[in-house]
């Protein structure tokens, strides 16, 4: 369920706290399960590294999506969160980090500070995208920064990153069963199917299951082993081409 109003107030907390201090903010989703499909937030929980008047923790260390025993472990420690890509900061600490951790990137944005609110913006900002290399800023500063902090949140959030989170959200019908398209079941619960408007699909004796048809390809495959459509994916392109995505 979301929590619209508690997510109102996050962000104005983190607000406040970013007019106050030199912290590039991130929003870190308390988890409900060891997902694999999600990157984590480790922190630290104690007095001595959260920021004054304020509900924020210094953060530890960023962890990529990773294998289903370390996912575990960070959901058993208790000190790790999701992370949601949500961030709060000012334009001056923003613009430092960068300068810091993307000296190179910096440098080229740098060039055009007289271009900056002139007709000209738009011509030199094309041309300054064309010049940096391609990183996140997740890579790129918040794993390198020495001033990150994070602000638990509770909000119901979920970014929809993998098809048990889509199962999670959307409506059920009495047996579990979330459905997208024209689709007939019979003894079927737990799954999520999403097949072509135009395409009568029958199912019958699967519990847990994803059915998704897109492209011309057709996945089958069990909810509790969806972190593996990834490497399908992979095998479809390697063995069968671009013509199917």
């Amino acid at each position: 369920m979301l929590r619209e109003e508690e997510f109102r107030r996050l962000i104005r907390e983190a607000v406040v706290a970013a007019r106050q201090h030199a912290v590039l903010i991130t929003l870190g989703i308390q988890p409900s399960r060891p997902d694999t499909g999600y990157g984590y937030i480790q922190y630290m929980d104690d007095a001595v590294h959260r920021l004054p008047d304020s509900n924020l923790y210094k953060v530890k260390t960023f962890t990529e999506k990773p294998n289903a025993d370390l996912a575990r472990m960070f959901i058993d420690s208790g000190d790790f969160l999701w992370n949601a890509g949500l961030f709060v900061w000012r334009a001056d600490v923003i613009i430092e980090a960068f300068h810091q951790c993307l000296s190179d990137i910096a440098e080229v944005f740098d060039e055009g500070k007289t271009q900056l609110g002139t007709p000209q913006e738009a011509a030199f900002i094309d041309e300054a995208y064309s010049r940096c290399r391609n990183i996140s800023i997740d890579f790129g500063v918040m794993e390198k920064a020495d001033n990150v902090y994070v602000l638990p949140a509770d909000i119901g959030w979920s970014d929809l990153g993998t098809w048990d989170s889509l199962h999670q959200v959307s409506p059920h019908d009495a047996q579990g069963n979330v459905v997208d398209g024209e689709v007939l079941l019979y003894d079927t619960r737990d799954c999520l199917i999403k097949t072509p408007h135009e395409r009568l699909v029958v199912v019958q004796g699967l519990e847990g299951y994803i059915v998704a048809e897109h492209d011309n390809v057709l996945l089958i495959c069990q909810r509790s082993e969806e972190q593996r459509v990834k490497e399908f994916v992979a095998d479809v392109k390697a063995k069968k081409g671009v013509g199917y995505n």
